[in-house]
């Protein structure tokens, strides 16, 4: 794994606040046995989830929105570690894989690109590689029956999640052939053409590649949603749609009923979770909106989406502490900490 950070016992242990009486998760979480061997120390792992940040922007950018999704994984990481361990939430069945490192490739672009156009086209350029490594860690980490929880990083990722999550499934024998379906918190769609590879199209290349079976979308603002991707939507019957309108303002549908009717409509298969920030209200992120649900909703999305599905991953995706405009959010961290720990409790419930 070229881009892959290994993070030691030491590394955890670094931000973890030590207290007298009690235990911390980050003292419980399991690391990469061998970092030279890590699909030996991944299969011999007895935890079942397996943790890896995306912390990057790369596929924003080359959506041509703002920069600043790589700024979250750290912050998260230091929330998440200080939770208490305790009968709730213990930590052992937790292994921190450490995050895949992109921080080169936005200076390479922007110093080699002579204009907006060329530097945007890089940007996609560059997506691919982010695609291949997200890829290979999932795919890796699902064969060996463990499931994948991705913390990035712009939405791009989910392709490579998909992707990876349908291979690494396929091979473990756990499904007849190499498709998953996915539900998606999200304000978009992220179902835009194939123009190259950015944070806006994940699904529709996950879909035309083979790899996405069935996908529905909740929350979708219908103010952002291009009518040429709405036609495709509504003429494919594997793809569904919730807006945020039909929940919220012509209420035809309860929030909680429509994350019923998504796992109901992806339900026979693995699927894939998937939450993107900005469906949060106030949530900082490239594409934050004054009108969304609440950091509770998100919340109940993240543990009864688990409880009712057969989860293939967990994606939590968009959110930043920083954008590069100058605005900030110091409780995204927590926020994102607070989802990964539901969605591990939803599943050790089970």
């Amino acid at each position: 794994m070229q881009h892959l950070k290994v993070y030691n016992k030491h590394d955890v242990l670094s931000i973890t606040k030590l207290r007298r009486f009690e235990t911390k998760l980050g003292e419980r979480v399991q690391v990469l046995a061998d970092e030279k061997n890590i699909e030996q120390s991944v299969a011999q792992s007895s935890a079942k989830f397996v943790l890896l940040g995306v912390p990057e922007d790369i596929g924003i950018k080359a959506n041509m929105g703002i920069g600043g999704a790589d700024s979250a994984w750290v912050p998260f990481l230091q929330a998440f570690l200080n939770i208490q361990s305790s009968d709730f939430l213990q930590g052992d069945n937790l292994l921190l894989a450490g995050h895949l490192d992109f921080s080169g490739l936005p200076g390479l672009i922007e110093s080699n690109a002579s204009n907006a156009e060329e530097r945007v086209e890089a940007y996609r350029h560059a997506v691919h590689t982010i695609d291949e490594q997200v890829e290979q860690m999932v795919k890796l980490i699902t064969q060996h029956g463990k499931i994948p929880i991705v913390i990035g990083g712009g939405h791009n990722n989910a392709y490579g999640c998909i992707k990876g999550a349908a291979k690494g499934l396929y091979k473990a024998g756990a499904i007849p052939i190499a498709e998953i379906n996915a539900i998606n918190l999200d304000a978009h769609s992220d179902y835009r053409p194939m123009e190259g590879r950015h944070s806006g199209n994940a699904f529709r290349y996950a879909d035309e590649d083979g790899y996405l079976e069935k996908y529905c979308v909740i929350g979708l603002h219908e103010n952002y949603l291009p009518q040429n991707v709405w036609l495709d939507i509504v003429n494919n019957p594997f793809i569904d749609v919730i807006t945020y309108e039909d929940i919220f303002l012509h209420e035809k549908r309860t929030f909680m009923q429509a994350i019923a009717h998504a796992t109901s409509f992806t339900e026979g298969t693995y699927c894939g979770i998937e939450l993107d920030l900005d469906i949060v209200e106030h949530a900082l992120s490239s594409a934050a909106s004054p009108v969304g649900i609440t950091p509770s909703q998100a919340r109940q999305y993240v543990y009864f989406s688990a409880l009712d599905s057969k989860p293939a991953y967990l994606h939590i995706c968009e959110g930043a502490t920083h954008l590069s405009d100058g605005r900030k959010d110091a409780g995204m961290g927590k926020l994102i900490s607070y989802l990964v720990s539901d969605f591990i409790k939803a599943i050790e419930a089970l």
